[in-house]
């Protein structure tokens, strides 16, 4: 007779949602985001492996549901040589996590969801033409935004820095998710926020 299959209930049962870990390792428990306006847009929602596979892409700001782990894992799959090599990113991420823990002994979630927030710049420059000439004017980052421009930026941080280099990119996505934390200024992340921010001062 074939083993009949637990329902829901019973499955919640035996996994509360507060024991879930990330990676089997990292608790969602205490982390917390201080930014209000980014709340919404930083998705703690505990999963064992952030792979959604998509879902999200049927609804409007859907991907603002999506784990905050699996967005930078998505993001790490953006230069040419990890086109499309989800398991090469996700192992990249979740060995920077165990070189996280090593060096500062908190939880690498924490330590990501900080240096989103200190490197999500809050203003930037549009284009605006009239009369055939082309202004560049100062406007408020949507929270959205800022989250997306700060993954990139620390990917971006992470490549340039393993590029024609020894150290490998997991160590060097560590440090620039250590560096962005402590809101360092040795950070590409935050070198590229105060950039934008100062551009935007300028163009007021």
């Amino acid at each position: 007779m074939a083993r009949e299959l637990p329902i829901k209930d019973e499955l919640d049962a035996v996994v509360p949602l507060d024991e879930i870990k990330l990676f089997g390792k990292w608790s969602y428990k205490g982390v917390v985001v201080r930014d209000p306006s980014l709340k919404k847009y930083i998705s703690l929602k505990p999963v064992v492996l952030p792979h959604t596979g998509g879902r999200h892409e049927r609804r409007h700001f859907g991907k603002a549901e999506v784990p905050i782990v699996e967005r930078l894992i998505n993001r790490m799959m953006r230069k040419a040589r990890n086109t499309g090599k989800k398991h090469l990113a996700y192992n990249i991420v979740k060995n920077a996590f165990e070189i996280i823990h090593v060096r500062t002994g908190e939880n690498p979630l924490q330590i990501l969801v900080r240096a989103i927030e200190n490197a999500a710049p809050r203003e930037e420059t549009t284009r605006i033409m009239y009369g055939g000439i082309v202004y560049h004017v100062a406007v408020d980052v949507s929270p959205m935004r800022r989250v997306d421009l700060a993954i990139r930026h620390i990917t971006e941080g992470a490549y340039h820095c393993a590029f024609r280099s020894l150290k490998p990119v997991e160590e060097c996505l560590a440090d620039e998710l250590i560096l962005a934390a402590n809101n360092d200024p040795k950070s590409y992340a935050v070198q590229r926020k105060e950039e934008i921010e100062r551009i935007a001062l300028s163009s007021r």
